[in-house]
């Protein structure tokens, strides 16, 4: 009886802990990946504008091609829009909010399991006639929540994994092109 007293004090000193150190930590979070293509920007922000090209370069719609995507507003730029819904990869939406063709591109990501928004950027900055420098972030806030706190503090390695695919197939693809 004492060994299960003692096991049940250190199940409730662990969920504390847990909870209380995920209070303590910020709800927010920045992700940012970088990357050099061998493409004009020209080339580049048609890929990365239009929803419907993220499934040629984006990692999520590679590990799930059976994903279901939904796309509304205009073809590209600002007010453009897709939505998924994924067994793998989850649910979300995402909509770009404001266009600065062919430089910079705001995107606002909602997922409704977490009950978050995220907002980014692309921003496509050339360094010659025909090398650009890509850079892919996103900011966050996961809210009060401890549990999505703890998920915020690991996201820049969750999530900038991602990124870096998603960037790797981006390059790849501008420059074949």
């Amino acid at each position: 009886m004492k060994l299960v007293k003692t096991l049940l004090l250190l199940i409730l000193l662990l969920l504390g802990g847990l909870y209380l150190g995920g209070m303590a930590l910020s709800p927010r979070f920045h992700v940012e990946r970088s990357v050099q293509i061998a493409a004009s920007p020209d080339k580049i922000y048609p890929l990365v504008a239009n929803p419907r090209h993220w499934k040629r370069w984006s990692v999520w719609n590679q590990r799930d091609p059976s994903m279901a995507i939904e796309y509304s507003g205009p073809e590209s730029g600002s007010g453009a829009a897709w939505a998924w819904k994924s067994q793998r990869e989850g649910d979300g939406k995402m909509t770009f909010t404001n266009a600065e063709s062919p430089h910079r591109l705001g995107y606002e990501l909602f997922f409704p399991d977490f009950g978050t928004i995220s907002r980014g950027e692309f921003r496509i900055e050339s360094s010659s006639p025909n090398n650009s420098r890509v850079s892919w972030s996103m900011d966050g806030d996961m809210g009060s929540n401890p549990l999505f706190r703890w998920i915020g503090l690991f996201s820049d390695k969750m999530v900038g994994a991602d990124f870096e695919a998603g960037l790797a197939g981006l390059k790849a693809l501008a420059e074949k092109s």
